[in-house]
This record gives C-alpha cells, sequence and structure tokens, in this order.
C-alpha cells in the first residue's frame, strides 16, 4: 500500500509571485537579502519578465518609464533599509507624477527591527506613495490590493515583505478579492459641455494645450481643434500628441520657440486638458498673459492652477467628446488670420537658433550639435532625458514622432542623475526603437551605474552626453548672482571611455565633423550602443534658464 505524496506548500514569496504575474508582465530588479526569495520565485515561475538593473533607484524609475510610455503598470523589487532608501528619489517623482507602480521590498521582520532596519512605511508616507505589508496568511490578498490600489489611486505602492516572513509557509487562501476600481467620474453636464463650447466658438484666437492625460483623447482634440479653429500646443512630456498636424505650435511653456511663444501668449480661450499647469508649461504664469478664458479638464478633484477660470472634472476623451457636440458649427481652418499662416509656413516649433559650431572658447556649441543630431539619428525614436541645463537642447531640437516618444523621469521632483536609471523601463517598452538617451556630465556620474543595463538592454542606443565639465543649472542660475562657482565645476569626465568600459562604442565630439562618427554607426545599421560625448560649451545658455534667471533675479 503506497503513501500519499505530501501536498506541495507554497511559500509567501511564492505565491506573491504568482499575484505579480496577475497584474504585469514586467519586473524591475536589484535582488538583496530582503527580496532574494522573490526574485528566486519570479524567476522559477517564468510568467514576468525581470529585468535586472545595477542601483536600487533604477527598480523605481524603470518601472515608471514604462508605465509613462505603455500605460501599463510595472513593478520594482529591491531590499530593505539601505537598498530600499536608494529607491525614494525615484519614489518621490513617481508619486509627484501620479505613476501607479508596485514596489515590492524586503522589511524588518515580524517581530522588531533590526539595527539597520528603518521606518519604510514612514519614509514611503513622505515620499506620498502607500504602504501595505504582507503575513503569512493574506500574502495573495495583499498583493492584489497593492496593484488595485496602485491602479485607482495612480501612485506607487510599496509592498512590504517582513524578513521572517519570504521563505516561510503561505498558510492562507488564494481567494478572489473585489477588485478596487477608479472612482467614476461624472459624465460631463450638457450645459456645462455648451458653456466651453460657447467659448471656444466665440474666440478669436482659441488654443487647445493637450498633457500626458490627454493621450488617449488625441484624435478627438484634433477634431474639436478642427471644429473651433484653433491651433494647438502641448506641455513637455506630451510632446508628440500632435506630430504631423498642420496647425500644431509644438511645445507650450518653457521649451516652446519664442515665435510660438508670442503666438501662444495671444491666444484669448485656452483649452487644457489632461495637463497639470506647472510653472514650465505656464512659463512662470506668463504663457496665457492674453486669455480671458483658462478651461481646464482634468481627472483631478479641483483647478491645479490658479490660471484657470474655469474648471471641468472629467476624463480627456468623454470631456472633449462632449464639448465638440455642443459646438455649434464648424470651421474650415484656425480663426488667427496671418498669424495662423505664419504658423504654418515657419513651423514655428523648430525655428530655433543655429549655433556657431564652435564657440568663442573653442568648444562645440549645443544647439548647432542637436541641429545635426536630430537629422542623422533614426527617425524611430524612443527619447530618454534626464534632468539638468541640457533639457532645454532636446526638448527645442529633438524631432519626437508620437506620444510618449519621450520620458522625462525626474522632472516632476527637479531632480537629475535619473536619465540612465529610468532608460530600461523605457527601452523594454519599446525593443524596436533607437533609444536615444540625453544626460547632463553631473547626472550622468550620479546614475552612472546603469549605463551597462543600457547597453545590455537596448538593441540600439545612442547616449548622448552634453559635457560641460560643470553642473550649468547651477551656473547658470547662482553664478549669475555671484555665487562662487567652484562647487559647480566638476572636471572633464570622458563619457567615451566609460562608455566603452561597460561595451558601448565612444565617441568624442568637439567638432561637428566629429559626428561622422555617428553617420556612420547609423548607417551600419545603429545597433549596439553608442556613447557620444560632446563636448560643450557652458557659455550658451537655454532661452528657458534665461527666463528663469531673469525672473529669480528680478524678485
Amino acid at each position: 500500500m503506497s503513501a500519499t505524496a505530501p501536498a506541495t506548500v507554497s511559500t509567501v514569496s511564492a505565491v506573491i509571485a504568482d499575484a505579480i504575474a496577475e497584474h504585469t508582465d514586467e519586473v524591475f530588479a536589484l535582488m538583496g537579502n530582503g527580496n532574494a526569495y522573490l526574485t528566486d520565485a519570479l524567476a522559477r515561475a517564468g510568467r514576468v519578465r525581470m529585468t535586472g538593473v545595477r542601483h536600487e533607484v533604477a527598480t523605481v524609475a524603470s518601472a515608471d518609464a514604462y508605465q509613462r510610455v505603455t500605460r501599463r503598470i510595472a513593478c520594482a523589487t529591491t531590499t530593505y533599509g539601505p537598498g530600499f532608501t536608494n529607491t525614494l528619489t525615484g519614489l518621490a517623482d513617481a508619486a509627484a507624477a501620479r505613476i501607479p507602480l508596485v514596489l515590492v521590498v524586503g522589511a524588518e521582520p515580524s517581530t522588531g527591527p533590526r539595527p539597520w532596519d528603518v521606518n519604510q512605511k514612514a519614509l514611503a508616507t513622505a515620499c506620498g506613495a502607500l504602504s501595505l505589508t504582507v503575513t503569512g496568511e493574506d500574502a495573495y490578498s495583499v498583493t492584489r490590493e497593492a496593484f488595485a490600489l496602485a491602479e485607482a489611486r495612480r501612485l506607487p505602492v510599496v509592498l512590504n515583505i517582513p524578513f521572517d516572513v519570504a521563505a516561510a509557509p503561505f498558510t492562507g487562501e488564494r481567494a478572489t478579492a473585489e477588485p478596487l476600481t477608479t472612482p467614476q467620474l461624472t459624465p460631463v453636464e450638457h450645459q456645462e459641455a455648451a458653456r466651453v463650447a460657447a467659448l471656444l466658438s466665440a474666440a478669436e484666437r482659441p488654443l487647445i494645450v493637450a498633457g500626458r492625460g490627454a493621450r488617449h483623447a488625441a484624435a478627438e482634440l484634433g477634431d474639436l481643434a478642427d471644429a473651433v479653429g484653433a491651433l494647438t500646443a502641448t506641455s513637455a512630456p506630451a510632446r508628440g500628441t500632435f506630430a504631423g498636424r498642420e496647425w500644431d505650435l509644438g511645445v507650450c511653456g518653457g521649451f516652446a520657440s519664442e515665435a510660438s511663444s508670442a503666438l501662444i501668449a495671444s491666444a484669448d480661450v485656452v483649452l487644457v486638458v489632461g495637463a497639470g499647469l506647472n510653472q514650465f508649461t505656464t512659463a512662470f504664469g506668463d504663457q496665457f498673459a492674453g486669455a480671458t478664458s483658462v478651461v481646464q479638464i482634468d481627472i483631478a478633484e479641483s483647478a491645479t492652477n490658479g490660471l484657470v477660470t474655469d474648471f471641468v472634472r472629467a476624463d480627456a476623451r468623454d470631456g472633449v467628446i462632449h464639448i465638440a457636440s455642443a459646438v455649434a458649427a464648424a470651421h474650415t481652418g484656425p480663426r488667427w488670420g496671418g498669424a495662423a499662416d505664419h504658423a504654418k509656413d515657419s513651423r514655428l516649433n523648430f525655428e530655433r537658433e543655429a549655433g556657431t559650431g564652435l564657440a568663442a572658447d573653442g568648444r562645440l556649441d549645443p544647439r548647432s550639435a542637436m541641429i545635426e543630431l536630430n537629422q542623422i539619428l533614426p527617425q524611430n525614436r524612443q527619447i530618454i532625458s534626464d534632468g539638468g541645463h541640457f533639457i532645454g537642447w532636446s526638448s527645442y531640437y529633438f524631432d519626437v514622432p508620437g506620444p510618449d516618444a519621450l520620458t522625462l523621469v525626474g522632472t516632476h521632483s527637479q531632480s537629475i542623475g535619473l536619465g540612465f536609471p529610468s532608460a530600461p523601463g523605457a527601452i523594454v517598452a519599446t525593443p524596436e526603437a533607437t533609444h536615444v538617451l540625453v544626460t547632463g556630465d553631473g547626472g550622468g556620474l550620479m546614475g552612472l551605474a546603469d549605463l551597462e543595463s543600457v547597453v545590455r538592454t537596448s538593441a540600439s542606443a545612442a547616449v548622448i552626453v552634453f559635457n560641460d565639465a560643470c553642473y550649468g543649472a547651477e551656473v547658470h542660475q547662482y553664478g549669475a548672482r555671484g555665487l562662487d562657482e567652484a562647487i559647480m565645476r566638476l572636471g572633464e569626465a570622458n563619457f567615451a571611455r566609460l562608455g566603452e568600459g561597460v561595451g558601448a562604442t565612444g565617441i568624442v565630439v568637439e567638432t561637428l565633423e566629429d559626428l561622422d562618427r555617428v553617420r556612420e554607426w547609423v548607417a551600419a545599421g545603429a545597433r549596439g550602443t553608442v556613447v557620444i560625448d560632446l563636448r560643450i560649451t557652458s557659455t550658451v545658455v537655454a532661452p528657458y534658464m534665461e527666463e528663469i534667471v531673469r525672473k529669480t533675479l528680478a524678485k
């Protein structure tokens, strides 16, 4: 008589891995003591793609970038204590940008903290994230709850696994919990839609501005713009929403060209859809100087900026459809007279200073280099930008092929150094694109560990380093006020050599002729990673930075 085989007992980490696989296909991971059993369970189950990164902040920054590009939730995982604290910049930025993701981390034992443990719940809360902790009995349902909360609240959720629980047997049940849902927004009332439609229809110079929250309403926004005779523009992260549109002005705010900005400022009625209207989009409050009405459609509970005169709480597409249905008559073109013709004929968004090739100090003019690189690099591009003074050059000069083809992880928290860490998320989201990663030398050195991740994960990547041997934003803002610049200046790092050290092709660019090697790389198929070390001058200041300096010095 044969004995009955004992039932297989799942561990807590195994059931968490199963619950993760029910909600996402992507996990960005760095293994440590606190999540070793989880990464093992994820690998053994084989139901998700697990991308390894080299610094803990990259787990969150990559999950963030992946969600921005795909609009699908991703998971990040790392260890407890110092490993968790290393994620906090990325966590705070994701919370500020309202990015849903789940960060699964090791945590102090259920019996109490050890000397090296920190209060992870308090830190997560301070960053604006939500926090949950599993037990041996509820690990499955709480993991499901973490994903549901992230989606419903549009926030990052930290899921803590106590150290003594991770490898313990799961003693609960895999009961299917009722999913949390995003509260349904009340449909736009006809009277409200008619009021906004009347404002747009009566305007002489109507303008529609789209943000990231309006991506899914791009077609409807274009139709509404045609119906009311409006020009269009976007916030910086939403560039590409109106790609190819005949009457588009490009970026609204500090990154707008001078001519586009002047037209935007002359609009009398502005409809802003899915954009938070931060200081950059509003050019520190001056961008809509001529507007008598600024209408905002957003899922936020109230207007996000004091410039808003009319607020409509609605989903972008639903709100736009209702407003369009209330428009009395369609127009055949923008009602901006000769200004609209000028906008069309001169392609205002790309009318930029050409630069001088080399500046007076003998170093490369970044404007000239960007004009060349915009033409050289493949048009099927995913642009991944770090933060810093240089952000103006990529925003001004690079063509963006479509919505979410530009990620700006870090801008909500005004951080630098998240370019390399966020790149793996954008890379795995767009495997067929050429990944154009733009960073400065200061931020590049901060995030350098994940240059290796870029080389390893991308089949085609061009890393552009604006190497001016300084923290440019600080030099231009505070050096201009007479503050000592010694701490703002860096020794010049050789990023070409650094790239070669992790398997990339390195190119030092000191003249425009040196860009021929980039042309050769593209002509050969643009395969692998090339690090383009642009030795630029620090004497050329981006227009948006000049505006910041001018306004801050005036205070």
